[in-house]
């Protein structure tokens, strides 16, 4: 954990000055105290697209982990289960409707992602076959495809020279528009969120029991769940609002995480969201300087966590779920 969390720093502070710059390939030390566009790129630009990427891998690393725990299935995150394509769907229904304001845009898309979660796990107690992982797998995809094909008509009702470039656009995901604006538009809600997940992550430990034992313990399931969902919605909701449909990372990180600290969330948890920054960190840097054209971050993450997790899965020699 010690040695994550010093590559998280250092990576953090090259992605500082990594990018292009008029008069070299990066800024260096001495251009930032001599040149004031070099001080404006980094603190109007950077410094707050960096804090944005950190707390979307942060908040996505977290949710994952919490939903594979609570659900007790290592295919589930917040895409899975309908609140990433709720997110995308409330997101886009205020973009296009109500303002395009960033706390409306964050309503909705928390709002809608909540809706989604409730879905689908309303639907998997209504299912009358299967066990509840098979319930939940059918609840999952159900739900995400009508969030999708919500999005999908959005996308067919909007302005096509105005409006439908930017749903378009924002759906790929992607950091290109983030400003301080957005930083503080989110610190609110993710910054609390994450607290309570890390608070109270010794109880998922817990929450992996069966209801009878869970009681024996003097805990109360349902609340301990609702708490930790609505922290892990919240934060997964307010992120995607910002940085549009960026996938896999709530699946393969909790997976990394497992794969190196074990099953315990006391320290896999915190693994969860490190890992994730780090992860998202990088695949931002790579979106920005790799080609002449931004290339959009849900697709460097769904590219590089699919790999990753091909890679993981074939290399498995333990179980990573309780």
């Amino acid at each position: 954990m010690i040695l994550l969390t010093l590559g998280l720093v250092v990576v953090c502070a090259l992605s500082l000055f990594l990018g292009r710059y008029p008069s070299a390939g990066f800024v260096s030390p001495t251009a930032l105290r001599e040149d004031e566009l070099a001080r404006n790129l980094i603190v109007n630009l950077r410094l707050p697209r960096l804090l944005i990427s950190l707390l979307l891998g942060m908040s996505l690393g977290a949710a994952g982990q919490v939903f594979q725990m609570l659900f007790a299935n290592p295919l589930v995150e917040p895409g899975f289960l309908g609140v990433s394509q709720g997110a995308a769907f409330g997101a886009g229904l205020a973009v296009l409707y109500l303002g395009n304001s960033a706390w409306v845009v964050q309503a909705m898309a928390a709002l809608c992602a909540f809706c989604g979660l409730l879905l689908s796990y309303v639907l998997a107690h209504r299912i009358r076959f299967g066990g509840w992982i098979l319930r939940l797998v059918l609840a999952g995809i159900s739900v995400s495809a009508l969030f999708t094909a919500g999005v999908g008509v959005l996308k067919y009702v909007a302005d096509p020279l105005h409006e439908l470039p930017e749903l378009t656009f924002w759906l790929l995901g992607g950091l290109w528009n983030v400003s301080w604006r957005h930083v503080y538009s989110t610190l609110p809600v993710v910054v609390p969120s994450l607290i309570i997940l890390c608070s109270l992550r010794w109880r998922l430990n817990v929450l992996t029991l069966s209801d009878e034992v869970i009681h024996s313990l003097g805990v109360s399931p349902g609340r301990e769940r609702a708490v930790l969902l609505g922290a892990a919605v919240a934060a997964t909701a307010v992120m995607i609002s910002v940085s549009g449909l960026v996938g896999w990372i709530g699946l393969i990180v909790p997976h990394l995480a497992r794969r190196f600290f074990g099953v315990d969330t006391r320290i896999s948890l915190p693994g969860s969201m490190v890992i994730g920054g780090l992860f998202t960190v990088i695949c931002d840097d790579i979106a920005r300087t790799a080609m002449a054209g931004e290339i959009p971050l849900g697709i460097l993450t769904s590219m590089l966590g699919a790999a990753f997790f091909l890679l993981l899965m074939s290399t498995r020699r333990r179980a990573t779920v309780q």
